[in-house]
């Protein structure tokens, strides 16, 4: 499993995109163990989510970060989320949370550490649909409610979300159909979006 993602992020980019070369990367993922059924999750700190978004295709149309996201860069794992120090890491067993489409970010979250699981951050939700963009379907998209941007007074009201832009507004008409990084009140709900989760996370062994 672990070859054939990286060579799929080989093949977009990825290596020219962070600045490093295929055989530095390639190391990286080598050091991985190859578990059936986890994700090839790219660090932020290797590429950030804003790079990422353009690698995932949809429809022949690369993926964009809304307009109005621009502090994208600022929204960090939330408190409790343990997120590998590592370039690449895995991701396992993730859902879509298709079951959670109608809930808010607010209810969701519960829901989902108290089933034992872990909510993905905006990166690693991306880093899923560049290993299997076909997952990003109409009416069947999700949010990233892993990530959260801190303030002074707490965390922003917004949580990252992916889904398919309709090509209206600001979006342009040229982004109709193509997978959008955006972001929702964290009180409302959307049919449209489930709440992207997973097992657990792990990182070479020293």
């Amino acid at each position: 499993m672990i070859p054939a993602q990286l060579n799929r992020l080989l093949d977009l980019g990825l290596a020219d995109l962070a600045g490093i070369s295929e055989s530095q990367l390639t190391r990286h993922a080598n050091a991985l163990p190859d578990e059936p059924g986890a994700v090839l999750a790219v660090h932020p700190s290797l590429a950030t989510a804003r790079q990422l978004a353009p690698l995932v295709s949809r429809a022949q149309k690369p993926g964009f970060v809304v307009g109005d996201l621009t502090d994208l860069e600022g929204f960090e794992p939330i408190a409790g989320l343990d997120i590998p120090d590592s370039p690449l890491y895995l991701v396992h067993d993730i859902e879509r949370g298709d079951d959670m489409r109608n809930w808010s970010p607010n209810e969701a979250l519960p829901a989902i550490t108290g089933a034992g699981r872990t909510p993905l951050t905006i990166s690693e939700g991306i880093s899923w649909l560049l290993q299997k963009p076909a997952l990003l379907e109409p009416n069947h998209c999700f949010m990233t409610i892993g990530s959260r941007k801190r303030t002074p007074k707490g965390l922003d009201a917004r949580t990252p979300a992916i889904w398919i832009s309709g090509g209206t507004g600001h979006d342009g008409k040229e982004n109709s159909g193509a997978p959008k990084v955006g972001w929702c009140w964290a009180g409302n709900r959307h049919t449209w979006l489930g709440f992207a989760s997973a097992r657990n996370r792990s990182a070479a062994t020293p």
